[in-house]
């Protein structure tokens, strides 16, 4: 099988690994595809980069015949080439109701304006208007079918759990073979660093802790292999859960000591704890910091003030 497809490394006697490349962000994801009696089935595509289409077409152009692609979640180097899949290979597309929900909020743009009003309320520097449109034809498809949280899935020939696991996006999921004990993570999970929790709309209330609940939720299925969506594959699921939610629990008292009894804004305190970042880096660190804070306001641990059209945080010294 490798030796007809010689892009893919082989996982298992039915899974396979295909690293796709593309200019932005993490540079790489791990599409996996599950060999079954009518083809392949594809979980995640990548960008919508020539380079990540290259790849796919030299794939493909080997002969392999598939099924249907299913998506983890609408981030665009996870759907980029729906609609090239569609229109190009006639493959049916598959995401959540939720993912679905995303896609049409997007094309709009329509949480652009807000993001970019988050960041001026936490201090943050200018961003180029257009910044969130890089990637916006990756949402210009419709899906041929939609799931729902705890329903199965048919991923090659072995069935599949679908588990909502909100946090680094609000519509995620992963999905888990109770048979051979495959937990499929997407973004949710990843070896060796851990995925942005970030405010991604106003919907988005207290993302940190939605993705701890999720994490723990992922505790009740043993996993012999975790398939991630970006980096190495996973042996030990529940001790990397642990790590997670270990490193969430030291970036928040990072941050509390952080802000201490002075007034900062998410920038000061991103800042002062990434130190100075380049433009085109501070994106993600800043998206941290203040998800970080608004979970520590929630939790009544900071407070803040809106003075001037910025928000200030401050630690609550609570009576012990």
């Amino acid at each position: 099988m490798v030796d007809q497809f010689p892009t893919l490394t082989k996982i298992s006697e039915d899974i396979y690994q295909l690293v796709v490349r593309y200019p932005f962000g993490m540079y790489e994801m791990n599409s996996f595809l599950f060999k079954g009696d009518n083809g392949f089935t594809i979980v995640d595509t990548g960008s919508e980069a020539k380079e990540s289409i290259d790849i796919w077409e030299k794939t493909l152009g080997s002969g392999m015949k598939i099924e249907k692609l299913v998506l983890t979640h609408a981030h665009p180097d996870h759907i980029g080439l729906a609609r090239w899949f569609q229109q190009q290979h006639h493959v049916p597309v598959f995401i959540s109701s939720l993912g679905f929900k995303e896609i049409q909020s997007k094309r709009n743009n329509a949480n652009q304006n807000w993001i970019l009003n988050l960041l001026k309320t936490h201090g943050g520097p200018e961003i180029p208007r257009n910044m969130g449109n890089l990637e916006e034809g990756a949402y210009e498809f419709e899906p041929d079918g939609l799931f729902e949280n705890q329903q199965t899935i048919k991923l090659g020939n072995e069935m599949y759990e679908t588990i909502w696991t909100p946090g680094h996006s609000s519509d995620h999921f992963c999905f888990y073979n109770h048979n051979q004990q495959v937990m499929i993570t997407g973004d949710h999970i990843l070896a060796g660093l851990s995925p942005i929790i970030a405010l991604w709309s106003e919907n988005d209330l207290n993302p940190i802790k939605d993705n701890i609940a999720s994490l723990e939720k992922l505790k009740a299925y043993p996993a012999k292999i975790a398939l991630p969506g970006h980096g190495e594959l996973i042996y030990n699921l529940n001790d990397r859960i642990d790590d997670m939610i270990t490193g969430h629990k030291h970036r928040l008292e990072q941050i509390l000591q952080c802000v201490g009894d002075e007034e900062k804004t998410s920038w000061q305190v991103c800042q002062e704890i990434y130190g100075l970042l380049p433009s085109t880096k501070f994106f993600a660190p800043f998206l941290a910091t203040i998800t970080r804070l608004i979970y520590l306001e929630k939790n009544d641990e900071v407070y803040s003030e809106l003075r001037d059209g910025k928000l200030f945080f401050r630690s609550i010294v609570k009576k012990r």
